[in-house]
């Protein structure tokens, strides 16, 4: 399909050419009404394809002017015949168009540089900053602008051409002459004084004053890239759940859309000169959930203390990385991760980790028994991702995946949902493609397996819930709003936003499962359903060694783990502590109708006992809860932080000297008239 719309889009041009340098009008005309709807055709169906023109510098303007150009060529030759002259005014007037239209890219830098704030904020309102909606879009892209203005030029010149009447070709020109000039009028009218957006220093100001006004305590510092959101996304409750005033810190302008609802203020500084008016502010600890090449920036602000809290709990090599030696402190689960620390040394001291649990997991309901007779097995496949350092035992998609699923796809009554990694397929093309053939032998089960449907109603329910959300959490800005809109249309959030959110998500979810055709396999991977709501609704969780089986351990519930790598299961075992009371897969899949045996029938699993023991070790004890853990650490952390800035205030005014008077100008001694003996040679510096 590529290479039909790349050759008909080369064809239409020869055509083109060709048409304007015999003259030969009719071909001419067919070939540039070719030549338009293969850029409509590569704008609808060959996205792709379009930035392989961009790269190869023949993006849509170049291609739009080389459509004119054929087309006046056409003309001046049809003119040779007997009236070239005639056509002159058309060319002139084909060259002004294209001046409005670079004159119009030059001012649409410009406006959009003025409206590229050093600070992009949200949930907070920045009316102050004399914000205003974005220019239309047709104003902003330069492509589909001369697509749009051009065309009435390309159409009158087409006319023209056709009929040997310039008239078609000016009335073309005029309007598309005028589109511009109304365009650059509207964009310059953007630049007046009045009429844009606060500059540099004063938006500077202004985020000082709010500093100052809204005194923030705690932070979540993030920087990574749109897939990785969720890292950030699983520390937002925990962080809206603590007394005093959270702040979220973003260093990526792309990331301030990427969190999720949320009601605390979020302030993304992209440039480290704006990150460091934080030393000045009341926030005095920051956490962070990932490390990124950006954290290093932050960590420069003495004023705070900077804890890793890490995006979950696994035993891969990553959640050791000897950069969590830079933090102030490394909060972990339980004492498994605090062993896993000293085992790698890695140069993080005992004294500075803490255990605080996994206050996300209050969302995870425990175990309720097996499942109901005649109910089907619901088993969660969730591997992780490739990973960065193509170890194979990462993930199990690559070698084990589809084995897994025809494995589990082969038991009539196994309800499969499965949820890959958002990062899946990242790194290595042969687990994107494992992926793609496991949805399709999910796809393939649900047209074989029939089975009663909910009604009507239950997907209206479903409706109601999804716009009752969507209500609650969309910004209300339009698609095409630039980042300085979006601050303007998403200031503080109404008291009781966020518990509101809460009780819509909870609803929508049970709606989302009630809406399912039931032992219907399901391919999980938009945001909703969350992870803890599959953890819910499965009876067995089938994962890698990953974050996942940890969390998945506070349900109680039995849970695999597919070993893809070299090492021998007792072996393996060891490697990896949360592999301990889990069943051991093998690539073939050859042990999963034994494990869903067990699951049925809880007097064949013999791991229940062990799964409660791994829980204590990775997770930490459930009394005091870890909400009030994670609570407790952030005071201890906040008031060493307090301490240490006192501290340093006292050491300054240490080296400081005594008050007292500011000295005189100095005053060069009297010279004797005649020295008595020659100066003493000076040492050169």
């Amino acid at each position: 399909m590529k290479l039909l719309a790349l050759g008909g889009l080369a064809a239409a041009f020869a055509a083109q050419a060709l048409g304007a340098l015999l003259p030969h009008v009719p071909l001419l005309l067919a070939a540039s009404a070719a030549s338009l709807a293969a850029e409509g055709v590569l704008y609808r169906w060959q996205r792709g394809m379009v930035s392989l023109f961009a790269k190869s510098h023949a993006d849509l303007t170049v291609r739009h002017v080389l459509r004119d150009l054929l087309l006046v060529v056409g003309l001046l030759r049809l003119g040779e015949q007997h009236r070239e002259g005639a056509y002159a005014p058309l060319v002139a007037g084909l060259l002004v168009f294209y001046a409005l239209h670079w004159a119009i890219q030059a001012v649409s830098v410009l406006v959009r540089r003025t409206r590229t704030l050093p600070v992009v904020t949200r949930n907070i309102d920045a009316s102050a900053l004399r914000l205003t909606p974005a220019p239309p879009v047709l104003l902003r892209r330069s492509g589909h602008r001369l697509a749009v203005f051009g065309l009435p030029a390309t159409g009158g010149l087409a006319a023209t051409a056709a009929a040997d009447a310039p008239v078609y070709g000016a009335a073309g020109l005029a309007v598309s002459l005028a589109a511009a000039l109304a365009g650059l009028g509207a964009l310059l009218l953007r630049l007046l004084p009045g009429r844009r957006p606060a500059g540099e220093q004063e938006v500077l100001d202004w985020f000082d004053a709010w500093l100052a006004r809204y005194r923030p305590t705690v932070g979540l510092y993030f920087s990574g890239g749109a897939s990785s959101a969720y890292q950030a996304n699983m520390w937002l409750e925990p962080l809206a759940g603590l007394d005093g005033r959270p702040v979220i810190v973003l260093r990526e302008r792309h990331m301030v859309q990427r969190i999720a609802a949320t009601d605390i203020p979020v302030v993304c500084l992209p440039k480290v000169s704006t990150l460091m008016r934080l030393e000045h502010s009341t926030l005095r600890v920051l956490l962070h959930p990932s490390n990124s090449g950006k954290t290093s920036q932050v960590l420069r602000i003495p004023t705070i203390k900077h804890a890793f809290v890490n995006h979950g709990e696994s035993d891969k090599l990553s959640s050791c990385n000897p950069y969590a030696k830079a933090y102030d402190e490394v909060w972990v689960a339980g004492p498994a991760a605090r062993e896993r620390y000293a085992l790698a040394e890695v140069g993080v001291e005992d004294k500075d980790v803490v255990e605080i649990g996994r206050p996300q997991l209050d969302a995870v309901r425990p175990c309720a028994g097996p499942p109901a007779p005649g109910a089907p097995t619901t088993v969660l496949y969730a591997p992780t991702w490739e990973g960065w350092d193509g170890n194979p035992g990462n993930t199990s998609v690559v070698e084990a995946g589809e084995n897994l699923v025809r494995a589990l796809l082969a038991d009539p009554g196994v309800r499969l949902l499965y949820k890959p990694h958002p990062l899946t397929g990242s790194v290595d093309p042969r687990a994107r493609a494992a992926d793609l053939r496991i949805r399709e032998l999910v796809r393939a089960a649900n047209r074989e397996r029939g089975g009663p449907r909910p009604d009507a109603s239950a997907a209206a329910g479903l409706a109601r819930r999804a716009a009752e959300l969507d209500r609650l959490t969309a910004a209300g800005f339009r698609p095409a709003a630039d980042q300085a809109e979006r601050m303007l249309r998403q200031p503080a959030p109404e008291p009781g936003r966020a518990e509101a959110v809460r009780r819509a998500a909870a609803a929508w979810e049970e709606a989302y499962w009630a809406s399912l055709p039931a032992g219907q396999h399901q391919v999980v991977t938009d945001a909703r359903p969350a992870l803890y709501s599959c953890f819910n609704r499965a009876d067995l969780l089938i994962s890698d060694v990953s974050s996942v089986i940890s969390d998945f351990l506070a349900s109680g519930k039995p849970y695999a783990v597919a070993n893809t790598s070299t090492l021998a299961e007792d072996v393996f075992r060891k490697s990896f502590p949360t592999v301990a009371a889990a069943t051991v897969l093998t690539p073939d899949a050859s042990g999963v109708p034994a494990l869903l045996e067990s699951v049925r029938h809880p007097e064949l699993d013999e791991l229940a006992g062990e799964r409660a023991a791994l829980a204590l070790r990775l997770l930490g004890p459930a009394e005091p809860p870890s909400r009030e853990r994670f609570a407790g650490a952030v005071r201890d952390l906040f008031a060493e932080a307090v301490r240490h800035r006192a501290r340093m205030a006292e050491r300054l005014a240490e080296e400081l000297p005594p008050a007292g008077p500011l000295p005189g100008p100095r005053r060069e001694p009297a010279r004797p008239s005649a020295p008595s003996a020659a100066p003493e040679p000076r040492d050169r510096v």
